[in-house]
């Protein structure tokens, strides 16, 4: 082989080599190729519109709606964009990228009710403790001066809202954050209470690869049933003018129930440590004369009759969903509305099926019940039992409900790791643990100790293999000192009293298996 021969043979390995470089570098998300915050702007990415990457420096980032302050923030670069992954799709999403301190995670955040906006807190909670954190308002933002029935007749958009913007949000995220470090993030989290609780859920059975850990509180997973059930707690409290339970008589309904129940853990402090082994007749407040604060008259008590049942189907008797649990009383008027108004809450999601004519005074718990969980639940719930493929992945699910929420019936998020324990003919501790919080009201509040860190026993079981046995909880007074804290026990196990030590300190309580009682899963 000659000289030239050579060098051309040389020259063609050299721009093979340069091909394959470019090629490589097409593909690797390096910070190099992003440059700044700012060009994130120009990426170019299918079904997905960046309207603007920018660097946010300290307190200066203004809420969109209200424009409030959100408190002091480290340097983040703010990503605002649209994702459409259906021609129906309109889904907004933000992604703060701390400029230093990142931990190398992300953390997905949950919204709330119907979504339609960002969750600016849980975006600015996740960045002050150094993540990647991102938030969707699920596809369901409202034109001004409307509400979600405008969503009628547009199933995308329920799919959206259900799982599918949480999904994609998730994977724009991971995007971003490869361009942005250079790198992927070493685990990514999902952290959301009440609907973001459901996309938890949602997550975990459709898209169990997202998140090595999703953190679900209060999850209305079956969300056709969460639906039924507000309706029928509205209907129940406003079916005739004497038939609403006033504040006052709430919680004079639920000081009778704590001083029935409270001393079944072993000691009393005012809190119901498992609702299901409580037994109450409201009948028992019924007044013997006329009306007053001290009693509940009979309308009022086939009313707390009505709600502890639950909605059940008028012909067959079959039950659509959990009641209100015993000793969730005091958060009832935030739950069932107030005695004046004319629609229940969450009323827009009926439209979807029944149009602008449907009455709540007329509803059927049969056929418009049936006729409503045909129509939307394939497409809104998300309560499959089977969790194989989380599991096989070796990732992980912690669901947290408090026994004393009255929106989202805690007896739900027990059958469905009733559900789940079943189909395997197994406890899931390996890869799903449940924590019921006595004395918590839906997601926080409540005479119950209602301030614990979910997300840290989180990174602990996915980096570390300490699977959560505990998680002490905390209530807090208004001055901000310790009041007291409790034991809370992956279900089903419940926090004991020992018999000895101050009441007020976790250490005087045990995680035990309770005895069965009758009539309790």
């Amino acid at each position: 082989m000659g000289r030239g021969d050579l060098l051309l043979d040389g020259m063609k390995r050299l721009l093979w080599c340069i091909c394959v470089g470019l090629m490589v570098l097409s593909w690797l998300p390096s910070k190099a190729r992003a440059g700044t915050c700012e060009d994130l702007a120009k990426l170019r990415i299918s079904n997905t519109y960046i309207h603007k990457a920018d660097v946010v420096t300290h307190n200066a980032f203004r809420q969109v709606l209200n424009h409030e302050p959100i408190g002091e923030l480290p340097v983040f670069c703010r990503v605002v964009a649209t994702l459409r992954p259906s021609a129906d799709s309109n889904i907004g999403v933000e992604l703060w990228l701390p400029q230093r301190g990142w931990n190398g995670r992300l953390l997905g955040t949950g919204s709330g009710g119907f979504g339609g906006f960002i969750f600016y807190e849980e975006l600015a909670a996740g960045l002050r403790k150094g993540y990647a954190v991102v938030n969707a308002d699920m596809g369901l933002s409202v034109p001004p001066e409307k509400d979600q029935a405008v969503f009628a007749n547009r199933p995308d958009r329920w799919v959206d809202w259900a799982y599918r913007s949480t999904h994609v949000m998730t994977i724009f995220a991971k995007r971003i954050i490869s361009v942005y470090y250079g790198r992927g993030a070493s685990h990514s989290y999902f952290l959301g209470c009440s609907t973001g609780g459901g996309q938890a859920l949602a997550e975990a059975q459709r898209y169990p690869e997202d998140y090595d850990g999703l953190i679900g509180g209060a999850p209305p997973n079956n969300r056709t049933g969460v639906h039924l059930s507000i309706l029928w707690n509205f209907i129940s409290t406003h079916r005739s003018a004497g038939a609403y339970i006033p504040p006052a008589k709430a919680l004079l309904l639920e000081k009778a129930v704590v001083a029935k129940c409270d001393g079944l853990d072993g000691v009393r402090d005012g809190i119901i440590a498992d609702p299901r082994r409580c037994h109450f007749n409201p009948a028992t407040l019924q007044c013997t004369g006329s009306d007053a604060t001290s009693c509940l008259t009979a309308e009022q008590v086939k009313t707390a009759q009505l709600l502890y049942s639950g909605p059940k189907n008028p012909r067959t008797g079959q039950p659509l969903y959990p009641g209100v649990t015993l000793g969730s009383e005091g958060d009832w008027i935030i739950s069932f509305g107030r005695p004046n108004d004319v629609q229940p809450p969450f009323a827009p999601i009926f439209e979807w099926v029944f149009g602008t004519q449907w009455s709540w005074r007329t509803f059927d718990f049969d056929k418009q019940a049936t006729e409503f969980v045909r129509e939307l639940g394939t497409r809104v719930n998300s309560i499959d039992p089977n969790l194989d493929r989380l599991a096989d992945l070796g990732h992980k699910l912690l669901i947290y409900h408090g026994w004393g929420d009255a929106l989202v019936m805690p007896g739900a998020s027990v059958d469905y790791w009733n559900a789940v324990a079943a189909r395997t003919h197994q406890t899931p501790d390996s890869y799903y643990r449940l924590f019921m919080v006595p004395g918590m009201y839906h997601c926080s509040d409540g005479p119950g100790a209602d301030n614990f860190d979910p997300l840290s026993a989180m990174v602990d079981w996915v980096e570390h293999e300490v699977a959560p046995d505990q998680i002490i909880a905390t209530k807090y007074a208004q001055s901000g000192a310790v009041r007291f804290q409790r034991l809370l026990c992956p279900y089903p196990q419940i926090a004991t009293y020992r018999g000895h030590g101050d009441i007020n300190q976790a250490a005087s309580y045990r995680c035990v298996q309770p005895k069965a009682q009758k009539g309790q899963k």
